[in-house]
């Protein structure tokens, strides 16, 4: 019988209706990302009130039960009815989609949020929320249940401060996989929210456990402070931040930048406080001119040879530089707005740093000189790394170098359906080969001693077998040459022992992509295979246990005459357990390694492999607690 198909079909979703049936459009997910989401949007309210010169203080709260709790000191979301709703207006706010104060310049000169839909979709996803109003020399409260007022507006007793509070807790009907909050992605957010914003003093406190966890973040140097926090691992070259600042057409441009001994680039863009992953016309602005700005300050001075100049590269390596724009309307490519696509901001910031460089090139010789001579030094090697990096281009997986013997290739050329294995050492290697699927399953075995990336400039990386092993496999290049759309294969899986060396070894690894493919991450191409640590038997009847955890109930449902086997090494397993256990699709378990926060990730990277011991003691001595399987 056919369907039938007519205007009884066509639903129409009132209200919050919308977001409640398809929640990923408004916030991403309903995972931990979504979740988190939701106290971000609470919090950019308070942000833009600050902003707005209305709010100096701002308080996050994790509550037992993780409910949270935001307020701030600004003017009071207003109360007064609104004359198309008929509704006051804080309930119109949250009960309403596309209904805020920042659609034009008028209350907010800049914001975060511009689609009037933050607070509502909170509101929308909560199991309940309260909001209490103080304004107008009143205390004044509301409570909203599932999206839906529950309580009419309730004009309290008098009050002598302005602000706003508003407590949420996430629905669990909603949030399937989760409702608990970390709080170190918290944590790590409101410290950037205060970098971004010199002087707004915000603090975050968890009060789920016995002792609470109570952290406070103002920063009058702003991103200045910013750039020395994220170089607090590394040797700077000059001990002043450059700092560049001004305003034109009511964009206001911050930038900040130091240098350091490294030889990656780590530049950081956001507008209105959002981190532009992709960049954007910022950045465009901010490259072009420092490499202008570099060579126009070397020839005038005499520091270069004839025909020497910097390329874009060169001027860069060592940075580590904030950008930071605040747009009255700004223009993002894509909804995620990882990207900014306002043209006129290009210029501004080119103009902006023009004059904030020169000026402390001028003022600042020995700086300067030394900033130049680590550029030339770049260049010269990068001229160097020419013909290495030639040795990278291939025709086929099978060209040059003895590439031949060591990648066991798959036998499909789709790389969508493609996925190599790269393991350490010719053991692992010949069960992993014996033990695959050659359609579309690819094996490279790692016999020597991946280069520490962190510590070498691109000449060198291209000088090591190793990495050039995998590059060649890879197929998508490196550098300027580098281009995803070659990538040869979608599953690029780091299989190594769960062992110190292993571990070692796979942290090498991920610093090399995360470093110089990085696209290859934010694609989602790159994953960590997960052997099992113990085979438990019992005559015919064999489990794997993939974590600790895992052994003791194996070991209560099999009895006691079970048979115990801890595997040190993938070489110790043969090709059909390795296939079960770590190989097989429908079997394996595959952790797929993602940039949430590509700041966080350049700081680990930093810390593991640069040359400051104290701080990398440090970050081994606070994370030990998580630390598994590990053989002293």
């Amino acid at each position: 019988m056919e369907q039938s198909y007519d205007s009884s079909n066509i639903q129409i979703l009132e209200g919050l209706e919308a977001v409640k049936k398809r929640p990923g459009m408004y916030i991403g997910s309903t995972g931990p990302r979504g979740l988190h989401h939701l106290v971000w949007e609470i919090v950019d309210n308070s942000i833009d009130e600050a902003l707005a010169g209305e709010a100096s203080t701002i308080t996050v709260e994790i509550l037992p039960g993780n409910i949270v709790r935001v307020e701030d000191d600004g003017r009071g979301i207003p109360v007064d009815i609104h004359p198309k709703t008929g509704l006051p207006a804080v309930e119109t706010i949250l009960t309403t989609l596309h209904a805020g104060g920042k659609f034009d310049n008028a209350s907010y000169k800049v914001s975060g949020g511009l689609h009037g839909v933050g607070a509502s979709v909170v509101n929308a996803l909560s199991e309940y929320m309260d909001v209490e109003i103080h304004k107008n020399g009143r205390k004044y409260t509301q409570r909203y249940e599932y999206g839906f007022t529950a309580t009419e507006l309730i004009d309290h007793c008098p009050s002598d401060k302005t602000g706003t509070i508003i407590e949420f807790k996430a629905d669990p009907k909603i949030f399937t996989e989760t409702t608990v909050y970390e709080y170190e992605i918290l944590r790590n957010r409101i410290q950037q929210l205060a970098f971004l914003n010199r002087g707004i003093h915000i603090e975050i406190n968890d009060l789920r456990g016995k002792e609470p966890v109570l952290n406070t973040y103002k920063y009058e140097g702003g991103i200045m402070e910013y750039v020395k926090y994220l170089n607090r691992s590394t040797e700077v070259l000059h001990d002043s931040v450059i700092f560049c600042d001004g305003e034109i057409d009511n964009i206001v441009v911050e930038v900040a930048m130091q240098y350091n001994n490294g030889y990656s680039q780590n530049i950081f863009s956001f507008t209105n406080n959002i981190n532009n992953i992709e960049g954007g016309t910022h950045e465009e602005g901010f490259r072009m001119t420092l490499t202008r700005v570099l060579n126009n300050y070397g020839k005038a001075k005499n520091i270069f040879k004839k025909d020497e100049a910097l390329v874009g590269e060169d001027a860069r390596e060592g940075l580590t530089c904030i950008i930071s724009v605040k747009h009255p309307d700004p223009q993002f490519e894509g909804q995620t707005k990882s990207k900014l696509g306002s043209t006129e901001v290009r210029k501004i910031v080119a103009n902006i740093l023009s004059d904030g460089l020169d000026r402390f090139l001028l003022e600042n010789p020995n700086d300067a000189r030394i900033i130049i001579e680590k550029a030339l030094m770049a260049s010269r090697a990068r001229l160097a790394a020419k013909k290495a990096r030639e040795a990278t281009r291939r025709k086929s997986p099978l060209d040059g170098l003895g590439f031949a013997s060591k990648l066991a290739d798959c036998r499909t050329k789709d790389p969508l359906r493609s996925e190599i294995y790269i393991v350490e050492g010719d053991s692992a290697g010949g069960s992993a080969k014996q033990g695959r699927d050659s359609e579309f399953q690819a094996i490279l075995p790692l016999r020597g001693k991946v280069l520490n990336v962190e510590k070498s400039r691109l000449d060198k990386i291209l000088g090591n077998k190793e990495i050039l092993s995998l590059i060649q496999a890879f197929g998508c290049g490196i550098g300027d040459e580098f281009n995803i759309e070659d990538a040869r294969y979608h599953k690029i899986i780091i299989m190594t022992d769960a062992d110190v060396d292993g571990a070692h070894i796979r942290t090498l690894l991920l610093t090399f992509i995360f470093r110089h493919l990085k696209p290859l991450v934010e694609k989602g191409y790159i994953y960590i295979a997960q052997p099992p640590l113990y085979k438990v038997q019992q005559g015919k009847k064999i489990e794997y246990a993939y974590i600790e955890s895992q052994l003791e109930p194996l070991l209560r449902d099999f009895g006691p005459r079970s048979s115990i086997q801890r595997y040190k090494g993938l070489g110790e397993m043969n090709p059909e357990q390795l296939w079960e256990t770590t190989m097989d699709p429908s079997t394996r378990t595959l952790l797929q390694v993602t940039l949430d926060d590509a700041i966080e990730a350049n700081e680990v990277f930093s810390m593991l492999m640069g040359d400051e011991v104290a701080p990398r003691r440090e970050f081994i001595e606070k994370n030990a607690l998580y630390v598994q399987n590990l053989d002293v």
